[in-house]
């Protein structure tokens, strides 16, 4: 198969055979002789290199198709190749070159023309010529602004629609994550502090002597009460993936329901305290990292620490919340290895411009720091 440069030499020996036969059957000022054959022939061979070398291509086309004008043979038998080296010159040529060189070649055209006036060419041809040149400039570089435009369209509007798929991924992963979280939260909070009381619930059954009631009671109530929050909570958070379920939203706790985790701690056999300092109201979002915080740092204390006591601190100042979880239970040997909990109270905290630490406590057991900015919506924004 002939492709490249095999066309172009085929094409230009074509226009070639029909130049010289054109100029041998109606020849100009001065008939055809194999002086002028060979001229005509060899300023048809820059053509094929036209499409790797365009500039070079139409500059040795006019070198060569000059001294075939100025020696009167058929004028019009060349001008065909002068055309087409000068139309892929300004179609893959850059444009001020373009613009430049034909300019030049109008020019060269005109001084060559005038030079020839006196041989009879008549004023209405000399005009045809330059009308060529010019027309031949002009439209491909209009073509080429054309051509130019639709493609800086195009690529716009591909460039906008990937950003929009982009975003549009980027917002499923986050809430894919916001999602997980909360999840992981819920369920590692409510099985781990079921388990507790439902493990204190059996001690009492089976230890000798009579069964204390009132306990038993006590603590079955409090597995029903942490059942029923769970599924509340575990309802708001499948709400977001059921847009069409009927029904008002259900409202995620915020650091008002801190308090309810405290206690729940307390049910499960822990001596939980919950101090609270300070002066401020935090934005939504910082309230709702706030309660997911302190209720992964309570489901680790209560699942991993083996403490007997836990404090829960909040301290509003500055324009921050500080939130401190300290228990007296094993220290770094009481946190979870494994999991994602603590890795997730960082990525909380990080989502509404915040921060937040674990480590050993300077007292022993185990310590969850994180300070969020009580306006974390606007702040996260900014950021």
């Amino acid at each position: 198969m002939i492709r490249g440069r095999g066309v172009d030499a085929l094409a230009a020996a074509g226009l070639a055979a029909v130049a010289v036969g054109a100029a041998a059957e109606w020849p100009g000022v001065r008939p055809l002789d194999p002086a002028g054959a060979m001229m005509l022939v060899a300023a048809h061979v820059p053509l094929a290199w036209r499409r790797r070398r365009p500039g070079v291509a139409l500059a040795l086309v006019v070198a060569l198709a000059l001294p075939f004008h100025l020696l009167q043979y058929q004028h019009h038998a060349v001008a065909p190749a002068e055309v087409f080296a000068l139309f892929t010159f300004a179609v893959l040529g850059r444009r001020v070159l373009t613009v430049l060189l034909g300019t030049a070649a109008l020019l060269a055209a005109c001084a060559v023309i005038f030079a020839m006036g006196a041989s009879g060419r008549t004023g209405l041809e000399q005009v045809g010529v330059v009308e060529a040149i010019v027309a031949v400039v002009v439209g491909v570089q209009g073509w080429r602004v054309h051509r130019a435009r639709v493609a800086a369209i195009t690529d716009r509007a591909e460039r906008a629609e990937r950003t929009r798929e982009e975003e549009a991924r980027r917002r499923v992963a986050e809430e894919r994550l916001r999602i997980a979280r909360d999840l992981h939260d819920l369920l590692a909070h409510s099985i781990t502090v079921i388990g507790v009381q439902a493990g204190a619930a059996a001690h009492l059954v089976k230890r000798d002597g009579p069964v204390d009631r009132a306990g038993l009671a006590d603590t079955l109530d409090g597995i029903a009460a942490t059942c029923r929050d769970a599924r509340t909570e575990l309802r708001a958070t499948l709400q977001v993936l059921r847009e069409t379920e009927p029904g008002p939203r259900a409202v995620p706790p915020g650091a008002a329901g801190i308090a309810e985790l405290v206690e729940a701690a307390r049910a499960a056999g822990l001596d939980a305290v919950l101090a609270e300092r300070g002066e401020g109201r935090e934005s939504p979002e910082a309230g709702i990292v706030a309660y997911r915080i302190v209720q992964e740092a309570l489901t680790n204390v209560v699942k991993h620490a083996r403490a007997t006591a836990v404090e829960v601190s909040l301290v509003r100042a500055d324009g921050d919340l500080r939130i401190t979880v300290a228990d007296n239970g094993r220290g770094a040997a009481g946190a979870a290895g494994g999991g994602f909990g603590i890795v997730g109270m960082a990525e909380r905290a990080r989502s509404v411009g915040g921060t937040a630490e674990a480590g050993p406590g300077p007292d022993g057991g185990f310590t969850v720091t994180a300070v969020l900015p009580l306006g974390a919506g606007q702040r996260a924004d900014a950021r």
